[in-house]
Order: C-alpha cells, then sequence, then structure tokens
C-alpha cells in the first residue's frame, strides 16, 4: 500500500471539492476550477473538510500504483485552485530575449525569424527584463508541459551554456576544443 495514498487532503477554504458517483473529482477555487477522473479501481471520499483516497475491495494488478497517483492528483488540484503553480525559466545568450503581447509569447534565440508561442487556456506568462520567463498556472502539468516546450526551442548547449534553461538548472559544461593539441 501506498504511504503517500494513505494521507488525506486537506481542504483549504475557499476550494470547494465534488466527487460524483462516477468517480470523477471537480475541485473548484479562487484560481480556477479542475477535474480528474479517478481509476476504476480507486475511490475518493469527502468527509469533514478532507479527501480520503482508497483502493477498491477487488483491486489488483496496477491498483497499488494508481492509489498514491490518484492521491497526489487530487492534491495538487486542491492547491493549483488555491495557491496556483508557475516554473521559471532563463534565457541566456547574446541578443536572446522574450516579449509577451496577450497570450502569446515571442521568443528571439538565435534563429533567422523569431518563434511565437501561444499559451493554453489557464496558463499566464510573465516576462522580467527580457531574459526571465515565468509561466503561471492552476494544472501542474500542464504548467510543466508548457515550460518544457518552451524551453525545447532552443535547449542549453553544453559549450557556452546559452539556450533556455530552468531557473536553478545547472548545465554540466565541456572543454571546446585545445588549440594546438597533438
Amino acid at each position: 500500500m501506498s504511504r503517500i495514498g494513505k494521507m488525506p487532503v486537506k481542504v483549504q477554504p475557499g476550494v470547494k471539492v465534488e466527487i460524483t458517483k462516477d468517480g470523477l473529482v471537480k475541485v473548484e477555487g479562487p484560481k480556477g476550477k479542475l477535474s480528474h477522473k479517478m481509476p476504476t479501481v480507486v475511490v475518493a471520499k469527502l468527509e469533514g473538510g478532507q479527501v480520503t483516497v482508497s483502493l477498491d475491495g477487488k483491486a489488483g494488478g496496477k491498483g497499488p500504483a494508481l492509489f498514491g497517483l490518484s492521491r497526489t492528483m487530487v492534491a495538487n488540484m486542491v492547491h493549483g485552485v488555491n495557491t496556483g503553480f508557475s516554473r521559471e525559466l532563463e534565457i541566456i545568450g547574446v541578443g536572446y530575449r522574450a516579449a509577451t503581447k496577450g497570450n502569446l509569447l515571442t521568443l528571439t534565440v538565435g534563429y533567422s525569424h523569431p518563434i511565437d508561442y501561444e499559451m493554453p487556456a489557464g496558463v499566464s506568462v510573465k516576462v522580467d527584463n527580457n531574459t526571465k520567463v515565468t509561466v503561471a498556472g492552476a494544472d501542474k502539468m500542464i504548467v510543466g508541459m508548457v515550460a518544457a516546450k518552451i524551453r525545447s526551442f532552443r535547449e542549453p548547449e553544453p559549450y557556452q551554456g546559452k539556450g533556455i534553461r530552468y531557473a536553478g538548472e545547472h548545465i554540466v559544461r565541456k572543454q571546446g576544443k585545445s588549440a594546438g593539441a597533438k
């Protein structure tokens, strides 16, 4: 049994949780609305301001693995609609910069053309000093996927360190070729 799955998820004030009979968990709060369909072997219950997740009596096979995952998904939804999630990216390189215009992120990262990336619904982006990009939203998975997509436009390279990286990410640097080596 999963130790994470056994822990109850505390519902913060201002967050409304609804669990339907078919296993759909709907969470609504100040930052938005999220929903997640529970696997058939996992049962969620709302009791006394806490959501508890348990395995169905006939759960086997992948049941224990889905047990901890389902609890974590509910916990992320409750946290996301209350406080939200964010991911920070840094743009390193001469002439590399980013700008936003409404829901569109424009990146100039060394290609012959700027890259325009439209943010999906529920995700916002903020740019500071043309080189710091902050992706924020209520859904942790979508925020992470958008940040990974932005990073993929120009991943950091190991020789000069130029590119788009997560804030605080360490890039292992390689030594270039040695001049005059025989």
